[in-house]
């Protein structure tokens, strides 16, 4: 008799751990499955790697920062820091009213027309010199599932089916809130050519984008476009990456210069001396770029925070500015409507003069 009990002991405890294993496995298999979908894209390979491995921004392994850049700055563990921003409530994290915005026809915009469109976050079509620039574009999916990172209601008024056809596609890095599976390839048929930092390419071709519409740049490297027309892909401090491989494409802000202006496209990043660097490269800015929002005292190296802001736009000396990263979600533990005050601040305590359009308002470019 207690022969059969330890025999069925033995078979219970064989039965517990194999089902323990099998949900491990059905775990692993369902995470590798997940992040093998086409929207996450690919790290470099073949010539691309070997340029990315020749990079001097790219050391032991990966991409870095001008200066050394951690990403969570905070003394406590790094799970610590996620637990906390995951279930610290913050009042006005998302607005109680939808948000206004004006829906215009793009289409209907003469291509003489000088204009600009901001979508909310960190996507607008810029058009000057005849040209359609549009950055950042994420119209359908922020995140890698549907259901996280949804945007504000009343900000959702434009689809990639609206945009015109496009001359320049310009991404600044390829996390998910700048670069949208589902919008660039809705769009890939309109759009002349792809301007992105050294590496995100991979991600365009393996999305069957020819390689030949694609401007793929380092840090201080530029490209005639057209008569008139240059890009120079310029240092960010941030980081990039998709799945588990974190730096493996490069990060960048951008400087057009075209026959009528000079357009600085700030992308993602903390502050740096770069700014600095940038506006003593290239005087006379006529309109900067900035993020403003999503920043987090956690991550304060990796995104503008609001103490730096003006500090940043004062270094470049743009003429004229516009923050971007804000008031369609919410990715960080601030108030929805912060970076509007902190833009109110930039004009009123700092003498900035800051353009404060609504989401889909055709500014005219002076």
């Amino acid at each position: 008799m207690n022969y059969m009990r330890i025999i069925f002991k033995k078979f219970k405890a064989r039965m517990i751990v194999g089902c323990i294993l099998a949900v491990i496995a059905l775990l692993a298999v369902s995470v590798i499955v997940f992040i093998n979908q086409a929207s996450f894209g690919r790290t470099p390979r073949g010539e691309r790697l070997e340029r990315v491995m020749k990079s001097p921004n790219y050391r032991n392994g990966e991409f870095k920062n001008q200066h050394e850049t951690l990403l969570m700055t905070s003394d406590r563990g790094r799970f610590s820091g996620i637990w906390e921003f995951i279930f610290r409530k913050i009042d006005g994290l998302r607005p109680e009213q939808a948000v206004k915005a004006i829906k215009t026809d793009l289409r209907k915009i003469g291509r003489n027309e000088e204009i600009l469109v901001w979508f909310g976050h960190s996507s607008y079509l810029i058009q000057t010199g005849g040209k359609r620039i549009l950055v950042d574009p994420v119209f359908c999916m922020a995140s890698p599932v549907s259901f996280v990172n949804k945007p504000f209601k009343g900000t959702e008024l434009y689809t990639p089916d609206d945009m015109p056809d496009i001359d320049y596609l310009v991404i600044s890095h390829d996390h998910w809130d700048h670069l949208d599976y589902n919008t660039v390839k809705k769009l890939k048929d309109r759009i002349g050519a792809v301007i992105c930092p050294l590496g995100v390419g991979e991600h365009f071709e393996y999305w069957g984008f020819d390689k030949e519409r694609l401007i793929e740049l380092d840090w201080n490297e530029d490209a005639n476009l057209a008569p008139g027309f240059m890009i120079h892909c310029l240092p960010a401090r941030h980081f990039s990456g998709r799945e588990l491989s974190a730096n493996q494409s490069l990060w960048a802000s951008f400087l057009f210069e075209t026959p009528s202006r000079k357009i600085y496209i700030g992308g993602d990043g903390g502050y740096d001396t770069h700014f600095a660097e940038i506006g003593n490269r290239f005087p006379d800015i006529d309109l900067a770029i900035l993020e403003n929002g999503q920043y987090n005292e956690e991550w304060k190296l990796i995104h503008l925070m609001p103490e730096h802001i003006a500090q940043a736009a004062k270094d470049l000396k743009a003429k004229t500015y516009l923050t971007v990263h804000h008031s369609k979600y919410a990715l960080a533990k601030h108030r929805w409507d912060e970076p509007l005050r902190n833009v109110e601040n930039m004009r009123d305590i700092d003498s900035l003069n800051v353009l404060v359009p609504e989401i889909g308002e055709k500014i005219e470019l002076k």
